[in-house]
């Protein structure tokens, strides 16, 4: 017979590895974030899971707060074997980590212990970092200090931001996890205890972080862009509004005052503590998305003291 499975996540990421599970394994309950307000008019927008969750049928629970007890009551009927969890954005207490006799099995966007906490794929990019990876880990009362079961590495390409890392990492996550759960519900696969040396913490991101510090070199404001895109996004001043900054890329060689805006190649600029960072792509206040050059050709001031 096979296990009662319960799923917890919310954003896109958990909803790839959600169809890869349902795919092998039927889902009994899913326990996802509230539905949200999202876009400029502020709709009230289910979250990616509980869309997947409710075209497989299942159970959905949308607490605010999971450790209530009514919630965990809830929780408690449901009678889990195993609960799977992926970017659930709340902290499982205790009573839930020993609720289901497989244990919660949670699929981190890292290579544990690097990363560990709410921003692993950003804190990456942010770092400059070569790899990245997944781990399938039983979770403790800790942020992600559990014992791993298993993890699989990525090479983070230039091009890559949070949004097709995220992309690639799920994809990843949610095969690595169907091939260690057979061996989880077995007995076959134990999880060996994290090493300390290496940990780092990937705190949760706000939405001033987005602010371009130009005193930085034009290296790590790229990676920062990278890092931030779609959310919460990186921006700079111009003319007294944000200015959102959606791609942009390191000019190496190319030094000035930092801070200070130029024109190169026809390309909105600005210097950095070390060389210049070339704006491909901005969003202007109250306007789409546009190509730099397009975006110069209403910016007259641009470049001029």
């Amino acid at each position: 017979m096979k296990p009662r499975i319960v799923f917890m996540g919310s954003p896109e990421l958990a909803r790839i590895i959600l169809a890869r599970v349902a795919d092998h394994y039927p889902i009994y309950g899913v326990v996802t974030q509230p539905d949200r307000p999202a876009g400029r008019g502020k709709v009230l927008t289910p979250p990616p899971v509980k869309i997947l969750a409710e075209n497989l049928g299942c159970r959905i629970m949308q607490p605010q707060r999971l450790r209530l007890p009514e919630n965990f009551e809830i929780l408690r009927s449901w009678s889990p074997d195993i609960i799977l969890v992926a970017a659930f954005g709340q902290i499982l207490r205790q009573n839930v980590l020993d609720l289901p006799p497989l244990g919660c099995i949670n699929v981190h966007a890292s290579l544990l212990p690097r990363w560990r906490g709410a921003a692993p794929i950003q804190a990456a990019i942010l770092a400059g970092d070569e790899l990245t990876g997944v781990s399938i880990m039983k979770m403790d009362a800790g942020i992600d200090t559990g014992p791993v079961f298993t993890s699989r590495s990525l090479k983070i390409e230039e091009d890559d931001d949070s949004s097709t890392l995220g992309q690639k990492l799920a994809e990843l996550g949610g095969d690595l996890l169907l091939e260690t759960l057979p061996g989880i519900m077995n007995g076959t696969v134990q999880a060996v205890a994290q090493p300390e040396q290496g940990a780092t913490y990937a705190s949760m991101l706000k939405k001033e972080d987005g602010l371009l510090n130009f005193t930085l070199s034009a290296k790590d404001l790229f990676n920062r862009v990278r890092a931030f895109h779609p959310w919460p996004g990186t921006y700079l001043h111009w003319e007294n509004q944000p200015l959102k900054v959606i791609k942009a890329r390191p000019i190496s060689g190319l030094n000035g005052v930092p801070g200070l805006k130029t024109i190169f190649e026809g390309l909105p600029v600005v210097f950095c503590g070390k060389d210049a960072l070339c704006l491909e792509e901005v969003q202007p206040a109250g306007k789409k998305p546009m190509n730099g050059k397009v975006f110069l050709n209403g910016a007259r001031n641009w470049g001029k003291g």
